[in-house]
């Protein structure tokens, strides 16, 4: 994985969840209580985040499994506003050759948010591996691997390689025709079209792979390849044999959940239940589903300070960046800390937006967390789904509605599972009382 800015996520978050004050509080009564006690509460993004929201293989149908001129593949995926689509295939009758995207992949949205559709063959690009001389295309299938090791870097090869050998247009060898089916899930087909052409070949089994674009700044804009370096972590096995599993092996590592958490609401109350909601129930109307679609606390807070019962609220934000940040790289994950003056039968409520989603939000279960309690409680929340906003895959929502395609949503708040419907989640959020 490339190394990750954390000032440019930064930025971007700050864009996705807006500024605001860094911590907002009342209370009933601002003088201690006699009998009053001090805990302090922490709350931190633990997530060790991935670059990548999903990867992937495809092959041909049959034996060997190359997609044969005339055939084609389908590969499905998730993506979200500003994601891109990156794959690698060998061009078949090659020493080193293989056809992908330009980096950092094929746009899968327009500028106005609308999905990508049609013929994207354009974005498509044969290159060089770099790592065996070439010979003119087809004639190396006679005697594999006889082309002498050489050591080079990637380029593209457009009209004529390093050798003199003449190739036509990736378009007209491969057409790649994305389809959009709804709620952020896309269908990309893969076409050999190389039949009769100068430039008939096969294409090998190959990998696939989608970055996540918080703010809509890609987090891994080199998955597979760097133009003008050496070839690394099994692209060599692709482009010389078709072999990806030492590649797809290397992206997984790199597939998983990315997240920051939102600026997080913390109520101090007495009485019996959650002061601002309930599973089974449908969102209030008193600003959850401003923090599980947004991020914004500030509502929900300003609406819990007049409630009867609620003795202190709190919306708690790192201040050099607003939200809490996941775990990246060598960075450590966000975090956020307060004070609390608290007595025997106080009890704390907490909620954060999980911020790459529509609607979802971790909150603590049934009646809080008791406000005099020690050590981890984190056992004590869990994830949730505010039910105003359609699901989407995580980290690949587009938040926006399409033309006849609503996001608007109308179900009782009920709780994730995990795993759910489209992946399983880490552990995300810590919470701790000392």
């Amino acid at each position: 994985m490339s190394t990750i800015k954390k000032i440019r996520l930064t930025a971007a978050y700050a864009l996705l969840f807006g500024g605001g004050t860094v911590l907002l509080a009342s209370c009933s009564n601002d003088d201690r209580l006699p009998n009053a006690e001090t805990n302090t509460i922490t709350i931190e993004n633990v997530l060790d985040a991935k670059p990548l929201v999903e990867s992937g293989t495809f092959m041909g149908r049959g034996t060997p499994p190359v997609i044969f001129p005339g055939e084609s593949i389908g590969i499905e995926f998730y993506a979200g506003a500003g994601q891109s689509l990156s794959f690698a295939t060998m061009y078949g009758w090659s020493n080193d050759l293989f056809f992908a995207p330009e980096n950092p992949g094929i746009n899968l949205y327009k500028a106005d948010g609308a999905p990508v559709t049609g013929d994207v063959s354009a974005q498509i690009k044969l290159w060089d591996n770099g790592t065996r001389l070439n010979q003119a295309p087809g004639t190396n299938v006679t005697h594999p691997g006889t082309a002498e090791p050489i050591p080079g870097n990637i380029t593209e090869i457009n009209g004529t390689d390093a050798q003199g050998n003449k190739y036509l247009p990736v378009s007209q060898l491969m057409k790649a025709t994305l389809a959009y089916l709804g709620n952020s899930h896309f269908k990309l087909t893969i076409e050999n079209k190389s039949k009769g052409t100068a430039n008939e070949t096969p294409f090998s089994p190959g990998v696939w792979t989608v970055s996540y674009a918080p703010g809509g700044d890609i987090l891994e804009k080199m998955p597979i390849y760097t133009k003008g370096q050496p070839a690394t972590k099994g692209l060599t096995n692709i482009a010389e044999m078709g072999d990806n599993a030492a590649m797809f092996e290397y992206l997984r590592g790199m597939t998983g959940i990315f997240t920051p958490l939102s600026p997080v609401l913390v109520v101090v109350y007495k009485g019996g239940e959650n002061p601002f909601y309930k599973a089974g129930e449908k969102d209030r109307g008193e600003g959850l589903s401003d923090l599980a679609q947004t991020g914004n606390a500030e509502i929900l807070a300003a609406k819990l300070e007049g409630k009867s019962g609620v003795k202190k609220v709190y919306v708690l934000k790192e201040p050099a960046s607003t939200v809490l940040l996941p775990k990246i790289g060598s960075a450590t994950g966000g975090k956020v800390m307060q004070q609390l003056d608290v007595e025997k039968g106080d009890r704390i409520a907490v909620a954060t937006m999980y911020g790459l989603s529509n609607d979802w939000f971790f909150a603590t279960m049934g009646n809080g967390i008791d406000a005099t309690k020690k050590g981890d409680v984190s056992d004590q929340l869990s994830l949730y789904d505010n039910g105003t906003k359609k699901d989407q895959y995580p980290g690949a929502n587009i938040r926006i509605d399409l033309p006849g395609m609503s996001l608007e949503d109308s179900k009782p708040i009920q709780e994730v599972p995990n795993p759910n419907a489209f992946t399983t989640l880490p552990q995300i959020i810590k919470v701790t009382l000392n």
